[in-house]
Order: structure tokens, then C-alpha cells, then sequence
């Protein structure tokens, strides 16, 4: 293994990845000399670049760094790139993104949260509470932090809040003093095979937790008995039985106001700006963790109360009387059960339309069913083409997969063109069933976010 300390010239293949952007920035902060590939231009890579970080987008030996010292690559990568094939057979030392993660991390006080979903949520609130408060960490995001427009930032203080990933099992490169498990629902079977060997995995993270340290996972996980830590704690929204959990719960106008029980502790009136009940159930295990650190009672609620959220996560785009727009990263039927029940909660009265890009074949060959019933709680629905990511298609395995199994009457697919059309025609005075405007939600991981601002200029030019 290279001694990150001693490396200056670092060269990323899929820089443009979020946890990849992040090392990116971690060793431009420690004054490495840092450059990259990805496929495409992203926001995130432009903003890269402003940052000094040199990114290309050709699978270009003349653009790639010779002299990289490390090579850090996202198992996204496809096997035969023409860099990577190139770095892999003259021997540079090459690294998946998790491993360089578990190199840093090795000697700092960690608290890791891994989960199907909730996990880049947890993460975000748990980073920001340290850093609102001033108690300091260094941060390793898997989305950007509204409040500091950033996936990563740096203090002197040892302490590393980490998003856990558990595709390619990259979480078990890491050492948790705390750990989190919000969920364990199937996902990423193309890499497990089923959702026993995925439970095991998890199963194996929750092991990997330091002695002394702490594991808190959500109430009720499947083999959630079988997760061993030396102090273990539960979460759960409402359930008291759980050791930790909210109560007194209102909304007001979009805001939620709630008490806190951690055991023996209570933290009253605490101000959560930010949409979806599943929110207060992951901003409750954040404000376990802060309370664990010591970290004083009014600090804990002032960070949570100036928390903005995580872009794409559950965040409006538009927030008005007539039209209220909601973006959201949402890409299992898990996350997509949250978001919808979540906007319901709080927009009941008004016509829920779901703009939905499912993301990778197998997930969708896999969930087709449990996308399907879901996704019939809108009132109606639009499908694009499946995203592949890192995958090649698979015979028969469409949206239209999705769309069959769908009791929902109000379905279709459209391509990205279609469906900007589609927009346009429909959203000027859209009725409602209660006359009370509209609840649009775009969800997926894929690129449907690009879609985002030319649906919020068409509506706003109605």
C-alpha cells in the first residue's frame, strides 16, 4: 500500500463521481498536485476545475498524467478504458476510491454511516452539526452540502464523518469508532447476488467497529439482532421502543417542530427545515451522535435549525402557492416510498405528478414490482429511459418494465424531449383535485437532474 503522505502528483479516473470529488478535494487541500477524467461535463466537474483541479473528458493517453504518483479509480470505470488499461499494465500504484478512503482514515476518530438509504442525509446533518457548532471535522460526503456548497472540508481536529458506501462492500475498508445503519433493504444485487449475502455484509461492517465504539442503526432492521458492536443503540421516527426517537411532532408551513428522546436525555422544540418525516428520523440519529460528543444542547438545535439540506434531497426547486417543485436523488423504491409519503404530508390537497428515471437495468429487473407499487401513490407519472451508469443493457429490461405493472392509469415514457413537451403543455393552471395547485417531483440518481432547471423556467414563464 503507497503512503498517501508521501504522494504529490494524484490522478483520478471518474473524478467527477461525488465520493471521488471529494478525495479530489482532500488532497488538493493538502497542497497534492490533482487532475482527472470522467465521460461527461457535470457542475460538479466545472466547479472542480474553478477550484484548480484540471479535468478532461476524452479517454485520452495524450491528456493523462504520466507522472501520477497514484492513480484513484471508481469501480464505474469500465475494464477496458483506454487509460486504465494503460495505468493498470505499466504498474502505477492504483487504487479504488474505498481504499484510499480506509488509508486516511486509518488513525482518525471515525463515524461512518452506511444504509441502503438516509445514508448521505445522516452524513451531511452529523458533518454539519460539528462544523455549525464549531467542535470541527473533516468531512467525506456522498452529496453537496447546501450550507457550505462543498462534499468535503477540513479542520484540525482528528475526526472524520464519512458516507459508507456499501456498493462494491467499499465500507468495509473503513473503521468505525461510531457507525450508523439506516437501512438494509435489497439494493446492489449485482454485486451481492442476493439479499442475504448484502445482510452479511452489513453484518460485517457493524463489526468492523472499534472497541469502545458505538453502533446506532435504525429499529426493526432485517437481522438486525445479528448486528454485533460494543454499545449499540436504536432509532427509530415514533416507535418508543426504540432508544432513540421524536415525539410531540408539528408542522408548521414546511418546517417541523419535535422533542428529541435519547434515553435518559430529551432535547425540546428542536426546528427542522427541511421537507419528508424520514428527515426527522435521520436528523434524530445525528442529534444522538452530537449529544455522544459532548456537544451542548442549544448548539445541537442551533445547527439543526440553520441546516439548508443536501442538494437533491427532498430539495425544492420551486415552493409557492400554485406550484410547489421538489428534486430528489431518490432511486430504490424505499427512497421513493419516503419522498412521495413525505410530500403528500406536507402538500396533500395538491396534484402529485412524479417525473421518475430509474437507474440501472438490474435494479430495475430486479424491483420492477415494488417501483410499480410505489410509484402508483402519485396521482400520475412519467417515466424517461432507464439510466445505465456503469451498465451495458439487458435485453427486455426497459421502463416499460415499471409501467406495466402499474395499476395507475395516468403513465407513460417519455425521452428527455418529450417530456420538457410534455411540461410545457401541462403546466399552466394545472387542475387539482381540490383546486390547490401542484406537487411536481423529479427523482433518480441518473441525470434527470440536468432536467431540473428547464422545468422550473418553463413553469416560471407560464
Amino acid at each position: 500500500m503507497v503512503d498517501i503522505k508521501d504522494i504529490n502528483k494524484v490522478y483520478f479516473l471518474g473524478i467527477g463521481g461525488i465520493g471521488m470529488s471529494a478525495l479530489a478535494r482532500y488532497f488538493k487541500f493538502h497542497g497534492k498536485e490533482v487532475s482527472g477524467y470522467d465521460k461527461t461535463e457535470t457542475p460538479l466537474t466545472k466547479q472542480l476545475v474553478s477550484e484548480g483541479i484540471p479535468v478532461h473528458y476524452d479517454d485520452n493517453l495524450e491528456l493523462a498524467q504520466k507522472d501520477a504518483q497514484l492513480v484513484v479509480y471508481t469501480p464505474a470505470i469500465p475494464k477496458g478504458h483506454t487509460e486504465f488499461m494503460y495505468y493498470q499494465q505499466n504498474n502505477y500504484p492504483l487504487l479504488k476510491r474505498s481504499e484510499v478512503l480506509g488509508a486516511i482514515t486509518r488513525s482518525s476518530f471515525n463515524i461512518c454511516v452506511a444504509g441502503t438509504h438516509g445514508k448521505t442525509t445522516i452524513t451531511t446533518m452529523v458533518a454539519h452539526i460539528l462544523r455549525h457548532s464549531e467542535y470541527g471535522c473533516n468531512a467525506f460526503l456522498g452529496g453537496i452540502a447546501v450550507n457550505y456548497n462543498s462534499n468535503y472540508w477540513s479542520n484540525e481536529r482528528d475526526t472524520c464523518v464519512v458516507e459508507a458506501d456499501e456498493y462494491d462492500r467499499s465500507f468495509l475498508r473503513l473503521t468505525p469508532d461510531v457507525a450508523v445503519i439506516s437501512a438494509m433493504d435489497p439494493d446492489h444485487l449485482d454485486i451481492y447476488g442476493t439479499t442475504a449475502a448484502m445482510e452479511e455484509a452489513f453484518i460485517e461492517f457493524a463489526g468492523k467497529i472499534k472497541p469502545g465504539g458505538v453502533l446506532i442503526s435504525k429499529y426493526g432492521l432485517p437481522r438486525g439482532k445479528d448486528l454485533k458492536a460494543p454499545n449499540q443503540l436504536t432509532y427509530h421516527l415514533n416507535n418508543t421502543q426504540a432508544d432513540i426517537y421524536a415525539c410531540n411532532i408539528q408542522m408548521q408551513h414546511g418546517t417541523y417542530v419535535f422533542d428529541v428522546q435519547v434515553k435518559d436525555w430529551k432535547l425540546t422544540n428542536v426546528v427542522l427545515n427541511m421537507g419528508g418525516l424520514h428527515n426527522i428520523e435521520n436528523v434524530i440519529a445525528a442529534i444522538a451522535i452530537a449529544h455522544r460528543l459532548g456537544i451542548a444542547d442549544e448548539k445541537i438545535k442551533a445547527a439543526v435549525e440553520a441546516f439548508r439540506g443536501v442538494r437533491r434531497r427532498f430539495e425544492y426547486v420551486i415552493k409557492d402557492r400554485n406550484v410547489t417543485f421538489v428534486d430528489d436523488y431518490a432511486h430504490h423504491p424505499e427512497e421513493l416510498r419516503a419522498l412521495i409519503t413525505g410530500a403528500k404530508g406536507l402538500f396533500g390537497n395538491m396534484k402529485c405528478t412524479v417525473l421518475f428515471q430509474p437507474h440501472l437495468f438490474t435494479r430495475t429487473r430486479d424491483l420492477a414490482a415494488e417501483f410499480a407499487e410505489v410509484l402508483d401513490m402519485a396521482d400520475e407519472v412519467v417515466l424517461l429511459p432507464i439510466y445505465p451508469a456503469r451498465e451495458l443493457p439487458i435485453p427486455g429490461v426497459t421502463s416499460n418494465m415499471i409501467l406495466d405493472k402499474m395499476q395507475n392509469d395516468h403513465k407513460q415514457v417519455l425521452n428527455k424531449e418529450q417530456l420538457l413537451q410534455w411540461v410545457k403543455e401541462n403546466s399552466g393552471g394545472s387542475s387539482t383535485k381540490t383546486g390547490d395547485g401542484w406537487l411536481l417531483i423529479t427523482a433518480g440518481a441518473g441525470d434527470i437532474d440536468t432536467l431540473v432547471q428547464p422545468i422550473k423556467q418553463i413553469i416560471e414563464t407560464k
